[in-house]
């Protein structure tokens, strides 16, 4: 803060009379007169308002001799007339500052200095909560949720691009969707199919039982763990009457007339030479190869 010189009221003498006393400027006597000083030099009251009194630096009128004047760094003005360049305070008896040769009160000079709010763009003056992200500083009332409008406060947001949004509105807008249940998944899951996940919505559909990590397999469009799908759900083998599931020995299926085999069953009931992708002859709901076949 600055400070000025307060001058007060012009300091006044009266003449007496012994030794001629003139005025400097008009000449005429000063004896029984008021009069004031400036510069080493003596001048009546009427000489000093016209010829000596300082300009004041709002109104531009002269300061008379019957004014209370203020100065500060080689400007002077009017008591009434030193006032806020902003608001318009009087402030001959408060502190002040400068700037840009503009006088402010404190709180004026406060706003100048202060940060501009990035959602308002009003000052962030001291001492207000406020909040600071990335370079920029928000009035905390103005850090709000760029969907719900909301101020975040002391909450967790994230960012997408450069708005920013709190918790709850950026997994509504941004986060994927679990087929299953449909609700937001916020972190983990799995994808299967190129469709998202939560991990314990991820269960086979006969026992439940969690897949993530596990063996599984599907069937008309619901997965199922590995030993329910052998018991519920897979075709049995005409040969060895085990479930058809593809894993362990062998994965291909042999289908014919509504009956199905493992590849490695499907084999001539007399001879066993596999007949996979070869001429057989069926008998009485068996199959043989075609020189067995003859011999029946």
């Amino acid at each position: 803060m600055a400070f000025y010189k307060h001058s007060g009221p012009r300091s006044y003498a009266t003449a007496t009379m012994t030794d001629r006393f003139d005025c400097f400027y008009c000449r005429d006597s000063l004896h029984g007169k008021k009069y004031i000083k400036k510069d080493d030099k003596h001048c009546c009251v009427r000489c000093f308002d016209k010829l000596c009194a300082n300009t004041c630096a709002e109104c531009r009128r002269p300061i008379g001799s019957d004014s209370k004047e203020l100065h500060h760094k080689n400007r002077y003005w009017h008591e009434d007339c030193f006032r806020c360049a902003k608001c318009y305070k009087p402030l001959a008896s408060e502190s002040f500052s400068t700037k840009d040769d503009k006088i402010l009160c404190g709180k004026c000079s406060s706003r100048e200095d202060s940060p501009r709010c990035h959602g308002c763009y009003k000052p962030v003056l001291p001492g207000s909560q406020n909040v600071e992200y990335k370079h920029n500083v928000w009035h905390e009332e103005c850090f709000t949720c760029f969907q719900c409008k909301q101020p975040i406060k002391s909450q967790s947001f994230l960012t997408k691009g450069d708005d920013i949004y709190c918790g709850p509105c950026h997994e509504k807008k941004f986060a994927k969707h679990c087929v299953h249940c449909k609700q937001a998944i916020t972190s983990g899951g799995i994808n299967y199919q190129d469709q998202p996940w939560h991990s314990e919505c991820f269960v086979c559909n006969t026992c439940r039982k969690p897949l993530a990590g596990q063996r599984f397999t599907s069937h008309e469009e619901n997965v199922y763990c590995v030993d329910c799908y052998k018991t519920s759900v897979a075709k049995k083998c005409s040969g060895c009457q085990n479930p058809i599931t593809g894993f362990g020995r062998g994965t291909n299926v042999v289908n014919y007339e509504g009956n199905s085999w493992h590849e490695y069953c499907f084999t001539c009931k007399k001879c066993s030479l596999s007949l996979a992708n070869k001429r057989f002859v069926v008998h009485s709901e068996n199959i043989y190869c075609p020189d067995c076949a003859k011999k029946l």
